[in-house]
Order: C-alpha cells, then structure tokens, then sequence
C-alpha cells in the first residue's frame, strides 16, 4: 500500500516536473514574456524622454511670455489651430487623452480597427502634438497620452512576435504607461483594474505585474526614485475631518460638472450653427487658443500648461495659490480638452485638485493646509475619473503621503459618488464608447 502511494506522489512529482520544464523551454512561453519585458523597457524609455520634452517645451513658452508679455494671444491660436489641423489630416484619433482610445481598442477584434486607434504613426503626432500644446501654452497634461502610446508599442512589439490578439497587450501597455508617467507602479495596476479593465482577465494578471514593475523600474533607473509632487509629510487627524467631507463635496461637484461639460460638449459641438462648427475644426480651435489666453492673463499666467509647478509649490508650502486658480484652470481645461487637440486631463486635474484645496485651507485655518491640498487633489481628480481607489493610490505613491489612506479614502469616495449623481457615466468611458460607436458605424 505504502509502494502504490509513493509511486503515485512519484508520478505526480514527475508530471509536475515536466510541465515546468515544458513551460521554461517553450518557444512562445518565452517570446511571450519577451515581448512583454521588452516593451515594457521601451515604455519606461519613452516616459522619461516624453517628459523631459513636454517640460522642456512649457519651459520655451514661459521664456517666450517673458519676452513680451501678450505673446499668448498670437502663440496659442495659431498654435492650437495647427495642431488641430495637423489631427484631423495626419494624426486622426490622436485628440484628447488618449485613454478612451486605449479603453475603445480593447474591445475591438478586428486588427485593422485596432491599428485606427493604435499605431505608430498615431503614437509618433501623439507626442510630438502633446509636446506642441504644451509649448503653446494649453492646459493639457502629458500622462494620457503617454497611456495610449504605451498601448500602441506593446501591442505593436506583441503583432510583431506574433501575439497580436493576446488579451493582455494592450491592458498592459496602458498600466505601464502609468507607471512609467507618475512613477507610481501601484497606481498603474489599480488603474488597470479599476478603469482600462472592468473584466479584467485573470491570466493577464501576471504579465500586466510584470510589466508595469519593467517599466516603472526602467523609468526609476534613468531619472532617480522620486515623487511626482515631493514629500508633504502632512497627515489629518480626526477633529480635522470636516475638512475631509468639505473636500469630497467640492471635488464631486467640480470634477462632475468638468465631465458633463466635456461629455455634452464632444456630443453637441459638432452640431451647432447647422454643423458648421464641425466643418470647420480649425478655426474653432483657433477660437480656444483666444479663449486659453484671455483666462491666462486673468490669472497672471498661472493656468498655462500643466500647472504642475503651482501645485508642487503649494504642496511644500512655498506659494499661496489664489482663491481664482482652480475655478480659472477648471475652465483651461475644458477649453483645451474640447479643442481637438492632442493632450491629457490628469495633471491639469490635479493642478485644479490642488487650487480646490489650497482655498478650502485658506477658509479652514486650523487644519494642516499641505493635508488640505492633498485632500483637495484627491477628491477633484476622483471625481473627474470616478475611480476612487486609482485616485487614492496614485496620489499617495506620489506624494509619499501612507499616513493619509484613510482619509483620502473617503475624501475620494464621497467625490466620485456626487460627481457620479451629475456626470452618469465616467468620462473615459462616456468617450470611449462614442468612439467605439463611431468605429462601429464605419465599419458597417
């Protein structure tokens, strides 16, 4: 008895020993993991150089308004109009974020729908368009786009090897883009989950791991481990909760009434005057670029670019952000947004996160006015995206700041909630399905 029994754990042992070897000797197994390590390397690479050129570039417009002050006015609409143009004949489906298009080709079959909304050449006037904006001075972020040219290269490097269908390409190239963008490799997984996956499929796990911890190392390797906005150490306790409920509040309203005026705006704008609006892309864009000057010079140049710089300072206490920065770079945003130019929504959200906090520290002179700004950071930026817990991780892995889960928790949650009760449908996936409609009628 105790033979048979030692021969069947025996067999078992080998049979389990065979497998291994098969898995670590295939073929595919390892052109798979190739391909996925690869790509993720190439994103890493191309976050740092997309960053490095989009701060180079609000650098160049800072330098040129220095030079004569209502340089905005001729740079920003004529710049916006060429780019605009320059997307809707060269670069089609390279407009806004980026994301909705990453979100929309997941759920398409055919490769050559794919390749509509990721290619190369898209990837190429996504960044080069990105970089553009941001040298003319729009209130647009560079961490969408870098999500759907993540997508583009893993899916890209994935048909090459000849795993062009795999389930896991494009759902990993986004998280790596994230990542790799924010340097926050926790925040790329939860976003994978949360927001580019409501399925999300449970053999891509281990890849989608993999490759964001690639790319977020790759990324740390060439500038240094750092935080996004530096270290507040800031921490709420709890007799300062009001503070918690007062920035969820305004967070939802604000970032609810940011998504509706997008969504509405993609929707109708195209209609308007007969549909001369959207028979003539270029000069409307033309339109905002006065517009984004006119609330550039109303706030003393403050709501041009990404407002990173204002909400890092205002982090470490190094400014006071007026009470006018968040209502004037909210509508920065939409504008920028709805010009059908390339360019994304998270930096400017938290910017505009950052301005929501910095007054409601200025009214609440008890509380910690660094926590405050986080809290405010959290709360608009969750309900602009309504994913509470991306907003959560991604704030905490870039402000260092563990000592707030809890009330970033439900600073975020009570946002996404109001902001859902206006805006119904999140505003990535509101897009994406509008895109995949469009796709969709086309094809038939």
């Amino acid at each position: 008895m105790h033979r048979i029994i030692r021969r069947q754990r025996l067999r078992r042992t080998f049979s389990r020993l065979r497998r291994t070897r098969r898995i670590l000797t295939s073929a595919r197994a390892w052109r798979r993991r190739l391909v996925f390590w690869g790509g993720a390397a190439s994103i890493g690479v191309m976050a740092v150089l997309f960053a490095s050129a989009a701060d180079q570039a609000q650098a160049a417009f800072h330098w040129a308004v220095g030079l004569w002050a209502p340089m905005p006015f001729v740079i920003m609409p004529l710049g916006l109009a060429l780019s605009a143009w320059l997307t809707q004949h060269y670069f089609a489906n390279a407009q806004g974020s980026g994301i909705p298009q990453v979100m929309a080709a997941r759920h398409l079959s055919r490769p050559e729908a794919r390749s509509r909304l990721l290619s190369l050449r898209i990837a190429a006037g996504k960044v080069l368009l990105t970089v553009f904006g941001l040298a003319c001075g729009a209130s647009i972020g560079r961490e969408g786009p870098t999500v759907q040219v993540s997508a583009t290269l893993m899916l890209m490097a994935g048909t090459w090897a000849g795993l062009g269908r795999y389930p896991g390409l494009i759902l990993a190239g986004g998280a790596a883009g994230v990542a790799a963008a924010f340097n926050t490799p926790l925040a790329g997984i939860v976003f994978a989950i949360e927001e580019l996956a409501r399925n999300f499929e449970h053999r891509s796990n281990s890849w989608v791991l993999s490759t964001v911890i690639i790319a977020g190392l790759v990324a740390m390797a060439l500038v240094g481990d750092y935080n996004y906005f530096g270290s507040t150490g800031a921490v709420i306790g709890w007799h300062h909760w009001y503070a918690v409920i007062a920035a969820g509040v305004m967070g939802g309203v604000n970032g609810g009434l940011f998504s509706l005026a997008v969504v509405k705006a993609s929707a109708r704008l195209p209609t308007l005057f007969g549909g001369r609006l959207a028979r003539h892309p270029t000069l409307f864009a033309a339109a905002c670029g006065l517009i984004l000057a006119a609330i550039g010079a109303a706030s003393g140049g403050m709501t041009y670019g990404t407002g990173y710089d204002e909400a890092r300072l205002a982090l470490e206490g190094k400014e006071l952000l007026p009470w006018e920065f968040g209502p004037l770079k909210l509508l920065a945003t939409v504008v920028s947004t709805i010009a059908g130019i390339p360019g994304g929504i998270f930096a400017p959200s938290l910017s505009v996160g950052a301005g929501a906090g910095a007054f409601l520290a200025s009214v609440m002179p008890g509380s910690p006015a660094g926590a405050v700004i986080v809290l405010g950071m959290a709360g608009y930026f969750s309900g602009v995206v309504q994913a509470p817990l991306t907003a959560v991780v991604i704030i905490v892995e870039m402000t260092a700041g563990q000592g707030m889960l809890l009330p970033l928790l439900v600073t975020s949650i009570l946002a996404s909630g109001i902001a859902r009760l206006i805006c119904r449908e999140p505003i990535y996936h509101a897009l994406a399905m509008r895109i995949l409609n469009r796709h969709t009628s086309s094809a038939s």
